[in-house]
């Protein structure tokens, strides 16, 4: 078909990607390029459970984007593979609380969800340990996105029982991996006592990728996820450039599949540079979209009322907020501390004449972009 726009875009059986689930946010890729020395520190931490040992345990740490999950996804196949060693990843954006953890460990070790509902914490805490110890297995828990549960105020709780579980069932043997985007948050400091005196982790850092490295990244995607031709190295540099500029591998990896999918749409075989610049309108703003994902109908509701009311002062949003829901005012100021701590508003305190301090709230996005991905939501 002839690259005219008036043409239409392709056919339902015709497409520029040779395997399009190679762009998804959840593919593990067959090759994991410039993580040697992270994929080693996981190896030596996780090398106990080998053996029957409880492993060490591990912080993992580094902006969003740079290859944390895809890390701890390959090594836990590798162990899964050659060992007899069990392996559970939590969503912490998804199970935030504690409960919610142990559910999706427990599901992870019986292959089938405990009841919704009228099992007590205790109980399923419980049966996770004595399965462990009938069966002498070692586990080792991921708690991908651990920021989400110091949001919540789970985190303390949550590790608590995971790292004291040989003392409530001796011979459980429990190891676990921390995985944090969030670099400001402290995650030995803000954590209780009681855990800090027996957490004491490994720390592996993931830096952001450089330029060349995500190239090289991206053309591996591009080998793999489109038919040959499709993206010229004009086309590739564009898209390196622009991913290079965000810090982030994700926002080239979806920056790939749009600008694909642009294509298809003028039924073209090829993708151009305008296509790239068109995505990269959307793509951008992928860190954002993941944020607001996790977000609660209340959390949502304020969000709005913060894009409606850019840079006001604290108190006028939280009226308008309370007008809208009813909700007083410590619920709104725990939202306030999360979308924060998000990255996705700004909440400096300034100085108002006759009111003393005040909290001023400002966006990170633009306003339109994020009620736009509300909708979307």
């Amino acid at each position: 078909m002839a690259d005219d726009p008036e043409e239409g875009m392709l056919s339902w059986d015709e497409s520029v990607f040779r395997d399009e689930h190679v762009f998804e946010i959840d593919y593990v890729p067959e090759t994991f390029a410039h993580r040697e020395s992270e994929m080693r520190s996981l190896k030596y931490a996780l090398r106990p459970a080998a053996r029957g040992s409880r492993p060490l345990n591990v912080i993992a740490r580094g902006p969003p984007g740079t290859g944390k999950t895809t890390a701890v996804q390959k090594v836990f196949g590798e162990l899964g593979a050659q060992t007899d060693v069990r392996t559970v990843r939590v969503n912490c954006q998804v199970d935030s609380t504690r409960y919610s953890v142990f559910s999706r460990v427990f599901e992870g070790i019986f292959e089938y969800e405990p009841p919704s509902s009228g099992i007590s914490f205790k109980k399923l805490f419980r049966q996770i340990t004595e399965k462990l110890v009938e069966e002498d297995e070692v586990l080792v828990v991921a708690l991908d996105d651990v920021n989400y549960l110091f949001y919540e105020g789970e985190a303390s709780d949550t590790l608590y029982s995971l790292l004291r579980a040989h003392e409530a069932h001796s011979g459980a043997k429990i190891g676990v991996i921390v995985v944090s985007s969030d670099l400001n948050l402290d995650v030995i400091e803000d954590l209780d006592g009681r855990v800090q005196s027996v957490f004491r982790p490994e720390e592996v850092y993931f830096p952001v990728y450089d330029r060349e490295e995500i190239a090289d990244i991206l053309q591996e995607r591009v080998d793999r996820g489109f038919h040959e031709g499709v993206i010229s190295t004009d086309v590739l540099d564009r898209v390196a450039e622009l991913t290079a500029e965000s810090g982030d591998l994700r926002v080239g990896i979806d920056l790939l599949r749009r600008a694909g999918l642009n294509a298809e749409m003028r039924a073209s075989r090829t993708v151009n540079l305008e296509d790239v610049e068109q995505a990269y309108e959307k793509s951008k703003y992928v860190h954002l979209s993941h944020s607001l994902q996790a977000l609660s109908d209340s959390e949502i509701e304020l969000l709005e009322v913060i894009a409606e009311n850019d840079g006001e002062r604290a108190g006028d949003v939280y009226d308008a907020f309370h007008d809208q829901t009813g909700l007083g005012y410590t619920r709104y100021s725990e939202i306030i501390n999360k979308l924060d701590q998000l990255d996705i508003i700004d909440a400096t305190y300034t100085n108002v004449e006759g009111r003393g301090r005040s909290r001023q709230l400002s966006l990170r996005y633009d306003p339109e972009a994020v009620l736009n991905r509300l909708e979307d939501s």
